[in-house]
């Protein structure tokens, strides 16, 4: 008799003998509460970490459309939208609340970068700086920095608390599509249509 556990981390294989498939049971018993006890524990990891970020305040989300408006909302509580936030001239790309969950920060066609207020929706502060269309934002860990990705093949960086451009980052051939930050907020990768993976 011979039992297989296989999936991506584990392989375990059991011979002949029946002490083998006793040992082997033993090990699946405990390998399947061990799954179990990390689901659970990153469940109620992942639970509290939204419960902080959210805090008392019902959940929030934002919208932004190609008719140059963005919508903040409140699903919870009501099917109307808190506000409707407008100043792009041109359609919005992408939409991201910082991780603080206090400002949004909107990505256009129209060149730029907008800031908004993230409970209110009240419009803050244009960041202009991209010859071309803008694809996309991401927001630094800590909330004080946000990093753009433009058809004019640069990325930029800019200080949230001063509104000011902080960094121009060329050196990609064409187009910026994707743009992050790394966990401790040192990196900035960025991918294009130039096929390179840049950091």
């Amino acid at each position: 008799m011979c039992k297989h556990l296989t999936s991506k981390a584990v392989n375990i294989s059991c011979g002949e003998f029946s002490s083998f498939v006793n040992v082997c049971d033993i090990l699946i018993s405990q390998l399947n509460v061990f799954i179990t006890f990390t689901a659970e524990v990153l469940a109620k990891t992942a639970k509290q970490r939204y419960e902080a970020a959210k805090g008392t305040q019902p959940e929030r989300l934002v919208s932004g459309s190609d008719d140059f408006t963005l919508f903040l909302w409140t699903p919870e509580v009501e099917k109307k939208p808190v506000a409707r936030m407008t100043g792009h001239q041109q359609l919005i790309n992408e939409v991201q609340f910082s991780p603080d969950t206090r400002l949004v920060a909107s990505a256009s066609f129209d060149k730029s970068v907008k800031l908004w207020d993230g409970r209110t929706g009240k419009f803050l502060a244009s960041l202009r700086g991209h010859v071309n269309r803008v694809y996309q934002v991401a927001w630094s860990a800590d909330s004080r920095l946000i990093c753009s990705g433009s058809s004019d093949s640069t990325l930029k960086v800019w200080d949230v608390d001063n509104k000011k451009l902080l960094f121009d980052l060329p050196g990609h051939a064409d187009e910026v599509f994707a743009v992050d930050w790394s966990p401790d907020g040192q990196r900035v990768a960025s991918g294009g249509k130039d096929k390179v993976l840049k950091m």
